[in-house]
């Protein structure tokens, strides 16, 4: 199906990561990066319109030196949201690289606050950048990554409520909430965590409250300090999930893992996004890319290891070339992802049919999708200095093509009986 979809130009203005931060506004995070490109980089917030307009109502320019803010996950509830940004190349040289950060809107809605900030990533790691950030269902986690460690912090304190966690192989590339576990996704597996007790449950975390305060002492107030890393547990590993075989892929393929989504409402279905690389042929200059997504069915809530499972029960092909980036809507019914082929696809999250498919959406690979809370809107982004609304149709966001044909079997059959009986 056509889907309406407005083009917005941005100049100067390299997107790389975006989030509704509101059912109409959204930030959004781009710039020239670390590289002296004389173009800066800056935190936009706009205003988004059900019919597709998009108005800027502030912006925040970075000091010198820093780098673009690459990714970004918001918390609509509180009005807040991190962003990934690297600080100037001095000071990573220092150890002192305060990635992880937090902003929150003042009420008027026209200005950007600056919160709480913490360096996650290895000091000296020049080139490593925070490419994950995900903010938990419930507002009271956080989880970001770069290309090999993962951090699970309490937000929006940004205090750590796991010992941090390096991969063994692999690069991360995502992360994803159910109310009970973590799971990351790296391109060559799937980890599966489980989260710990949320800070305000969490017992020893109370009685670091009580201890904090005034402590009377030749007439100065001392503070206790908090938690040191060997008070701080682990984060505990249920399961690492290899990848399956995908159906009809090339023989012989390289597959990768490139992206991952709980359901939002159903957190026993987990999505997927693979690249997969063939084999170059004879006389082919560059090797055949293809991107599949897939469905998983998985039970995590048995005592035991040996009761749990999660298996693939769907995939379908998304498209020639690699995905880049990947989303669900907030009500579940619908994927969306970008690709290297720079198209734009929609499809039912319970059939994996295509629904929409934009196949010349931006100049330049896709580097973020999102869709808005009321998933109504979905918003893409690239480095071509552009933005692209999708007017999600409502047969769509209201009711998946599955529930229509499902009342159109019921018919035939009744016609039939009826045919029978007469």
């Amino acid at each position: 199906m056509r889907a309406q979809h407005t083009a917005h130009s941005l100049p100067a203005f390299p997107v790389y990561s975006c989030a509704f931060v509101a059912s109409d506004q959204m930030v959004v995070g781009g710039g020239g990066g670390a590289a002296k490109t004389g173009i800066k980089n800056k935190l936009r917030l706009f205003n988004v319109s059900q019919n597709r307009q998009l108005k800027m109502l502030c912006e925040h320019e970075l000091e010198k030196g820093e780098d673009a803010p690459m990714s970004i996950g918001a918390h609509p509830e509180s009005r807040s949201f991190v962003c990934g940004i690297n600080s100037s190349e001095d000071r990573l040289e220092k150890g002192e690289n305060e990635n992880c950060r937090v902003f929150s809107i003042n009420e008027s809605g026209n200005a950007l606050i600056k919160g709480t900030t913490r360096g996650t990533l290895p000091s000296g790691a020049l080139e490593d950048y925070q490419r994950v950030t995900v903010v938990s269902p419930d507002g009271k986690f956080l989880a970001v990554a770069g290309e090999r460690d993962l951090s699970l912090l309490a937000f929006p304190s940004l205090s750590p409520v796991a010992q941090s966690v390096q991969v063994p192989k692999g690069e991360i590339y995502d992360a994803t909430f159910s109310s009970t576990h973590l799971v990351l996704a790296t391109s060559l597996n799937l980890f599966v965590y489980a989260l710990p007790k949320p800070p305000s449950e969490d017992g020893s975390e109370k009685s670091q409250k009580k201890k904090k305060g005034k402590q009377k002492g030749k007439g100065k107030e001392k503070e206790v300090p908090s938690r040191t890393p060997s008070q701080i547990p682990e984060l505990r590993l249920v399961d690492t999930i290899d990848i399956p075989s995908v159906p009809g892929a090339p023989a012989q393929s390289v597959v990768t893992f490139r992206a991952a989504r709980f359901h939002p409402t159903d957190y026993n279905t987990l999505f997927t996004a693979v690249n997969t690389v063939a084999p170059r042929a004879r006389n082919s200059k560059t090797a055949k890319k293809q991107a599949y997504i897939l469905k998983w069915k998985v039970d995590l809530s048995g005592e035991q290891k040996s009761a749990w499972s999660i298996s693939v029960e769907g995939s379908r092909k998304a498209g020639e070339g690699g995905l880049t980036c990947f989303d669900v809507s907030p009500n579940g019914k619908l994927l969306a992802f970008g690709s290297s082929d720079y198209s734009l696809g929609i499809l039912d999250s319970t059939t994996l049919s295509p629904l929409i498919s934009i196949l010349k959406a931006h100049e330049f690979p896709i580097t973020t999708v999102r869709f808005s809370p009321t998933s109504t809107l979905l918003v893409s982004g690239g480095v071509d200095n552009s933005i692209r609304i999708v007017s999600v149709p409502e047969k769509f966001a209201g009711q998946p093509w599955t529930m229509i044909i499902l009342i159109i079997l019921a018919l035939l059959v009744i016609l039939v009986a009826f045919l029978l009986q007469n």
